[in-house]
């Protein structure tokens, strides 16, 4: 029985997709909900599975086509056994060799591309998978566990032929830009184009929360099944209350309309290979310290896995972005739009102090808050930030709400 193979349904906020990377081929078998095609959205990676047990007869949408919602993107063939020699779609790029012939064949499309960027020998690289097969993953493994002194391969540029690197030759490579790179540069010139942003400075003393955490975070870890305690819920809980008490910061722009929301959706910055994405964490006035944590985490692990939906990163009414864990001591966020408002935290630095006319060696950090001056006076974005800052100085302030 034939099955078309379409393209999931998009979001109003997503009008198409690009055909990432077939992980099948034609006249291959395909088990049950096993992943057959990466659709990539201008927001997240979608995964399209078998429907049944059976073998894909035909692909209509090829890697780098672009794909509408519920497009037809392969016919399926349920039930039906693996072709004898699945490599033949690829005739074209065969090689003569017969042990080159047969190598392709354990190689995914997936894993055949990682070795290609990376010049490597698929015969170098233990398989895993069905008879030996490579997969993705054991190319990754295989770089991971690779020496870094080891001679350098031929360089292998996208549509040409492979280079022998001669020591003092420079070489470039040109690819295009991921959509989602794309999406965001795009994003971000026209923040800049649209917003009257301005950027405003303060810094905090980390020491009361450090003397915090380090006192309780064996006993929080311990109480709240291993979750473990960090500095950004501490963040977001302050710009939580921050927020309840500045409307126009939790706000955003709609046209010629100010919308106020009133509820904290707060969106935390989260760096993947693919690029810079933002989840969002919902109703942050009823998270605990743990939830804030354990979801963070959980956005994290997804993240980097590629598995971060659609959902996950809709909204927002503020954003939280932490350049500090790469070593960032100041830097200017850009506005997420439609959001008016957005904070970056920074790398924490021991910097003499004066306290009380003595001077101490304090672990400090400098905020910076992004607004957009249309609909953000100065003095509210001012007084937003000397909020947070008074606010994690003195910890028990967010618990008396104070």
């Amino acid at each position: 029985m034939s099955i078309e193979i379409k393209t999931p349904t998009f979001p109003e906020s997503v009008a198409d997709g690009t055909v990432a990377t077939w992980h099948k081929q034609p006249g291959e078998a395909c088990a049950t909900d096993e992943l057959i095609v990466d659709i990539e959205t201008d927001k997240v990676v979608l995964e399209v599975v078998a429907p049944s047990d059976g073998v894909i007869k035909e692909i209509i949408k090829g890697e780098g086509d672009t794909v509408l919602s519920e497009e037809v993107l392969a016919i399926f063939e349920a039930g039906a056994a693996a072709s004898a020699a699945p490599a033949a779609a690829e005739a074209p790029a065969a090689s003569t060799d017969a042990s080159a012939s047969t190598d392709a064949e354990k190689v995914g499309p997936a894993a055949r591309k990682l070795i290609e960027e990376n010049g490597l020998d698929a015969n170098q690289i233990p398989g895993t998978g069905k008879n030996g097969g490579i997969t993705k993953e054991d190319v990754v493994n295989f770089l991971k566990t690779k020496p870094a002194a080891a001679p350098a391969a031929p360089v292998k540029v996208d549509n040409a032929a492979a280079l022998n690197i001669v020591s003092g030759e420079r070489v470039e490579k040109r690819v295009p830009m991921t959509r989602l790179r794309a999406t965001i540069a795009k994003r971000l010139v026209e923040a800049q184009q649209s917003a009257a942003m301005l950027t405003t400075y303060n810094e905090v003393n980390m020491k009361p929360i450090m003397e915090l955490r380090k006192q309780y975070k064996d006993l929080f870890e311990k109480t709240h099944n291993g979750t473990r305690l960090g500095f950004m819920s501490f963040f977001v809980k302050a710009a939580t209350e921050a927020l309840k008490r500045f409307p126009a910061v939790n706000a955003s722009i709609d046209g010629n309309d100010m919308v106020y929301h009133g509820y904290q959706d707060i969106g935390v910055a989260v760096s993947t290979e693919r690029g810079l994405m933002v989840p969002v964490l919902r109703d942050t006035d009823a998270m605990t310290l743990a939830d804030v944590e354990s979801t963070i985490a959980d956005f994290g692990k997804r993240g980097r896995d590629g598995k971060l939906g659609l959902d996950d990163m809709q909204g927002g009414t503020f954003t939280i972005t932490n350049g500090g864990v790469f070593g960032s001591l100041m830097s200017t966020p850009i506005l997420n739009p439609p959001q008016t408002a957005i904070m970056g935290m920074h790398k924490i630095q021991d910097r003499p102090m004066a306290v009380n006319g003595q001077v101490e060696i304090l672990p400090m950090m400098y905020l910076a808050l992004s607004y957009d001056h249309r609909m953000i006076d100065g003095k509210e974005a001012v007084q937003f930030l000397v909020t947070i800052k008074d606010l994690l100085e003195d910890p028990a302030r967010m618990l008396l709400e104070v």
